[in-house]
């Protein structure tokens, strides 16, 4: 069973002290390949860094998440264009909108959200995209641009069905973590996941946040690691009414084909 994670942060200082051991854990759970997160200008530039010591199993995004939009300046763009030109950058991103804690102005999260939409346009990349109560706003962005993406997705979905639903309209993928598996907050999802098409349905674990709060043994730190996707992958199976494996081949294939990942030698 071969599985990729879409989303892993694994430039995060956390995995600073063990990120070999912690890839040689998520490659004896199946996880074939990961996409390492990029959540600002030098985060980019790390998990670009990161990419590149594993060839071929470890890729990247550049972008800058909406909690870092006021740092978005001048030469903003220039920079994530020049990181985008290097073969382990497979998505713009992570960009968005997030107006459930605002760390960074509406105005200036909506301002740096256009000019990566921009810049996936004009470079033919897909987006990795961010969207937390603000789903109103964020849809009437991305629906402007739509016509001129090649591919998008919902990275980490939490939204209703209403929202799931617009999305899907738009064309858009989604990306599952291991919200689903909180029964605080993501028994929602368990009800409306199914309606994403298997061909735009793909995994993640947001490492190190998000860990399922429903593994057993339960870890004895609180930082997730792309190792678990293995867990996410069972708990959306489940909800979806399909076999682990059939999911395991059918997520792999639509992130290998969304990001353009090539098969592992």
């Amino acid at each position: 069973m071969e599985l990729v994670d879409i989303g892993a942060n694994l430039g995060h200082e956390s995995f600073d002290p063990d990120r070999a051991e912690v890839l040689a854990r998520a490659r004896d759970a199946g996880v074939a390949q990961i996409v390492v997160t990029g959540a600002s200008e030098t985060e980019s530039a790390i998990a670009l860094g990161v990419a590149r010591t594993a060839p071929g199993t470890l890729f990247s995004t550049a972008g800058v998440h909406p909690h870092h939009a006021r740092e978005w300046g001048a030469t903003s763009a220039a920079a994530l264009e020049r990181l985008a030109a290097e073969p382990e950058v497979v998505a713009i991103g992570e960009t968005g909108l997030d107006f459930n804690r605002d760390f960074s102005p509406r105005a200036d999260q909506e301002r740096a959200f256009e000019a990566h939409l921009e810049l996936a346009a004009r470079l033919g990349m897909p987006v990795f995209l961010h969207e937390r109560d603000a789903h109103e706003r964020f849809l009437a962005i991305v629906s402007r641009w739509r016509a001129q993406l090649s591919h998008a997705v919902v990275h980490c979905f939490t939204g209703d069905r209403a929202a799931l639903d617009a999305y899907l309209d738009l064309g858009l993928h989604v990306g599952v973590t291991g919200w689903i598996c909180d029964e605080r907050r993501g028994l929602h999802l368990r009800e409306i996941i199914a309606r994403v098409p298997l061909d735009r349905l793909m995994i993640e674990t947001d490492a190190p946040y998000l860990l399922p709060r429903d593994l057993v043994p339960k870890p004895k730190t609180r930082r997730n690691e792309p190792m678990h996707l293995r867990h996410i992958l069972r708990a959306v199976a489940a909800v979806v009414g399909v076999e682990p494996e059939m999911l395991a081949r059918s997520t792999t294939e639509t992130a290998r084909r969304f990001f353009g990942l090539p098969n592992p030698a």
